[in-house]
């Protein structure tokens, strides 16, 4: 969109008595432009008033001829030329009740509210800064109090291999992050607010399945934990801050919306990243970048509400998809992280499981035909019900399960406790065998 500046154009000359407007040639000086204030716009009205009445006087003054050219006198002009002087001093009243003014306060009956720094500006400038509005200077004002209340509370951590970011989360110096941050590594570097150097920290424990890990700092001294909220509480269309460290640029900060909830995603394998089936999760537009990940999704109530972790990918171009991120649930982190703090496991996740080892079972032609039982747990869900090494799920709930992956999704959106069955093939055969199995806990 092209801006185009309109200039005032210059007013029209007084010729003689008729009224002509011509338009300022090259030489005639540019109009002035802002807003003036009530004291500078009198003085100039004054002046104006001034010559209009000067000249409009001296038109009417002109001799009057009568019959035979004899002057009739000028008496009945100036009795006009006294009218156009008190209407020309209306005209300055008008002139000096400037938008803004007080004047304009004291006469209207109507009261305005202007932004905190409009008035300085005005003051010093001659002009008033445009303001849109009053919301969103609110807003804006909104946006910077959560910003100070949190983002001391987001670090920089870096291994030899990768850099991300994490949450300090008890004055204890622990730190939440994602798992696939922290990888094999069990040192690290952290980058705190307001210190040139950084600071050692070791590994307390991940928990895989749901991407999280948790790392202690050697010194925690003056460190600012972050207040975590209840996810339970969001809302679709929530403002929301993403902050963090994106390629590098550290303490960045990006907006968005709650754009939906209760979403299960899946991460894929790769170096240093197990892989992880995430549910619960947070969809947000705010835009969550590499070096994002272990960082905080804040609401405007200054509580961390979800830990940022992957952003959607566009199949058909590979790159991200733009306004499609997603987080790791505060209530996830609230239920995970006391846990791995206190013994570096997880036995209480609240996430459903079988209680088996298994990898994916391909036909001849290579296609996925379901989920082969590697080993079976001692005692676990599938043990009691039957469920041997070799067998091959194909199903759970009446869902397919053509893949550890579609697996690792269905048994995310059940219940620790509930009873559901189970289709296997057996020995080979491509009859389905159905067991029902009561599922267990997920632990790492």
């Amino acid at each position: 969109m092209q801006l185009i500046k309109r200039s005032a154009r210059a007013g029209g000359e007084v010729d003689d008595c008729h009224r002509t407007s011509r338009r300022a040639g090259p030489n005639t000086p540019p109009a002035r432009s802002g807003t003036l204030s009530s004291q500078s716009a009198g003085d100039d009205s004054a002046r104006i008033a001034a010559a209009v009445a000067w000249s409009y006087g001296l038109c009417m003054a002109r001799p009057v001829l009568g019959a035979g050219g004899r002057r009739r006198g000028r008496r009945l002009s100036w009795p006009l030329a006294a009218v156009a002087v008190v209407i020309t001093l209306t005209g300055l009243v008008a002139c000096t009740d400037v938008p803004g003014s007080s004047s304009t306060a004291a006469t209207s009956g109507t009261s305005s509210v202007a932004s905190p720094t409009s008035s300085s500006a005005a003051s010093s400038s001659g002009g008033a800064r445009p303001v849109g509005s009053g919301a969103a200077a609110q807003l804006e004002n909104a946006y910077q109090q959560v910003i100070k209340e949190v983002l001391p509370s987001v670090v920089e951590i870096r291994t030899e291999q990768a850099l991300g970011s994490g949450v300090i989360y008890d004055k204890l110096g622990d730190i939440v992050t994602n798992a696939h941050v922290v990888g094999s590594a069990t040192t690290f570097q952290v980058q705190l607010a307001g210190r040139a150097n950084s600071v050692h920290a070791t590994l307390r424990g991940t928990y895989d399945a749901s991407d999280l890990a948790v790392i202690r700092l050697d010194d925690a001294s003056a460190v600012q934990p972050a207040s975590f909220g209840r996810s339970a509480d969001l809302r679709v269309g929530d403002l929301v801050l993403a902050m963090g460290n994106p390629l590098g640029l550290a303490s960045s900060v990006t907006n968005g919306i709650v754009s939906a909830l209760g979403r299960t995603v899946s991460e894929p394998q790769g170096q240093g990243s197990p892989g992880a089936t995430i549910p619960d999760a947070i969809q947000t537009s705010a835009p969550i970048n590499p070096g994002n990940s272990g960082g905080a999704l804040v609401d405007m109530n200054a509580q961390v509400v979800g830990i940022p972790t992957l952003a959607a990918v566009d199949p058909e171009s590979g790159s991200a998809a733009p306004g499609i991120g997603f987080a790791i649930s505060s209530d996830t982190v609230r239920r995970i992280a006391p846990q791995l703090i206190a013994t570096g496991k997880v036995t209480d996740s609240g996430r459903a499981a079988l209680g088996v080892r298994v990898s994916t079972v391909t036909d001849p032609q290579g296609q996925p035909q379901g989920v082969g039982v590697a080993s079976v747990t001692p005692g676990g869900p599938a043990a009691k019900a039957g469920i041997q090494p070799g067998d091959v799920i194909v199903s759970v709930a009446g869902q397919p399960t053509p893949t550890t992956q579609a697996l690792a999704d269905v048994l995310a959106n059940l219940r620790v406790g509930q009873t559901v069955t189970v289709g296997l093939l057996r020995n080979g055969s491509q009859s389905t065998t159905t067991v029902q199995v009561t599922l267990g806990q997920l632990t790492s």
